[in-house]
């Protein structure tokens, strides 16, 4: 119930490599750093996380997901945080991985995030071409954060 993952900024074309996309929605019923306890619509599919707060490199912290009926998942946005995260994922496969990468829209356009999720901290991976500063840690770049300090007020 953990997870181990590192950001970077994305500098480059990776569209032309994703395997997949699916637009996501989320908000925050508490984006405490302590606790976040997220909503999110990914294609046709509800879920609620619940996340804790991150080690000192920021790389792991616990995380609990659920899916729940699409219904629910829509009536607890309506009752979230202010600040919704509208994004797109695009999966792009670097052997063994596989990023996920976000491009943000609305008060976050022009933001693109790649993560990669990891079986420990000190795992090798493939920096692809197209990534760029490691921002791992920087709460900035949070989704939680991003929906009360978006990207286009930086």
């Amino acid at each position: 119930m953990h997870e181990i993952e590192r950001k970077f900024l994305v500098n480059g074309e990776f569209k032309n490599l994703a395997i997949e996309s699916i637009r996501i929605v989320q908000g925050y019923l508490s984006s405490t750093p302590e606790r976040t306890i997220r909503v999110r619509i990914k294609g046709e599919k509800g879920f609620l996380t619940i996340k804790g707060i991150s080690n000192a490199s920021g790389t792991t912290r616990f995380e609990w997901e659920k899916e729940i009926p699409i219904a629910e998942a829509k009536a607890l946005l309506n009752i979230c945080e202010s600040g919704v995260i509208d994004k797109t994922r695009y999966l792009v496969e670097a052997d063994p991985y596989i990023y996920e990468v976000d491009e943000f829209y609305g008060e976050n356009e022009g933001l693109t995030i790649a993560e990669i999720e990891l079986p420990n901290e000190d795992a090798v991976f493939t920096k692809p071409e197209w990534l760029g500063e490691e921002v791992t840690g920087n709460v900035r770049y949070y989704n939680s954060m991003l929906m009360k300090m978006p990207y286009s007020k930086w």
